[in-house]
């Protein structure tokens, strides 16, 4: 970790120097690359407590965040992958349903229904005669989905 003001840069281990016996070359590079002060005495220590040169606890720490990142990487993209199929899914049927077809009567698919007492003044939804407030009604509930139909009670005969 010297404190030198060369620019950094990667070079390859093996000098350029001629040797009495022939070296294969190495495939390692060395990077030169400037610390805080702190963060280099945390090193140092950590290297010792390792009983290992400090650029094997580098290099070990990146090997390691590299990897780390490399596999939330993989994480996420299976999770965006996941969450798109999804959502493409839910937007797109797999198989397309036909539409049911529209009912010939506005009570046709009734589920069943309810009496109530209405709080506000409506309009029946069969017959469109004027249902006052604090009357009797009834709420229409259908296995189809469609929204309960409020009608006047003397629709229930077409309930059937």
């Amino acid at each position: 970790m010297a404190d030198d003001d060369a620019p950094e840069e990667a070079e390859e281990t093996e000098t350029e120097t001629s040797h009495p016996r022939p070296r294969r070359a190495r495939k390692d590079k060395v990077l030169h690359t400037r610390v805080p002060e702190v963060l280099e005495e945390e090193l140092k220590a950590l290297a010792s407590s390792w009983r290992v040169p400090v650029s094997n606890v580098v290099r070990t720490l990146l090997e390691d965040a590299i990897d780390v990142m490399s596999a939330a990487e993989q994480r996420a993209q299976s999770e965006l992958r996941s969450l798109s199929d999804r959502i493409g899914g839910a937007a797109r049927p797999h198989a397309a349903k036909p539409a049911p077809a529209p009912p010939k009567a506005p009570l046709d698919g009734a589920l069943g229904f309810s009496e109530l007492t209405l709080a506000q003044a409506a309009v029946c939804g069969v017959t469109g005669a004027a249902l006052e407030e604090g009357g009797s009604a009834l709420l229409v509930h259908f296995a189809d989905g469609r929204p309960p139909l409020v009608v006047a009670p003397s629709c229930r005969a077409l309930l059937g």
